[in-house]
Order: structure tokens, then sequence, then C-alpha cells
């Protein structure tokens, strides 16, 4: 393994976690958890965990993250902020 590449995906890992969790718009937090389950599947693929990579791509990146994108179109808002 190489600790360089492991470290900056760490890095963005929690830079990921802090503005998912900062956001105040739904979709954008619905997308940069995408992304933070993206670099988790990197993660994962990086240790040599090929299958839990690749489950974790299909259905964390993929799959979750089109259900919370389409929760949140499908939501309505009650003021206009």
């Amino acid at each position: 393994m190489i600790w360089q590449f492991d470290i900056i995906i760490l890095i963005f890992l929690v830079i990921a976690a802090i503005i998912s969790l900062r956001l105040k718009d739904l979709l954008g937090a619905s997308m940069v958890f995408g992304i933070y389950s993206f670099l988790i599947c990197l993660l994962w693929a990086e240790m040599g965990a090929v299958d839990v990579a690749f489950t974790e791509a299909a259905v964390g990146a993929g799959v979750s993250t089109v259900i919370m994108i389409a929760t949140v179109f499908s939501t309505k808002r009650r003021s206009k902020d």
C-alpha cells in the first residue's frame, strides 16, 4: 500500500464529512455524501478489499445517493428561504 495515497484519501474524507455536516442545503449535502462514499470506496480498494469497494460503490455512492436526491426533490418547502 502507498501510505501517502491513504493519507490524501483520509484528508479528503474528513473534509467531505465536515462539509456534508455543515451544509444547510439538503441537495448539496446529499451530493457531498455521495463523494464521501466514493472516497470510502477508493480507500477499500487501496486496502485490497475489492469486493467491499465494489459494494460500497454500488450501494453507498450509487443507490443511496440517488435515493437521497430523489427524496430531496420530492419534498416541498414550507417557507420561502
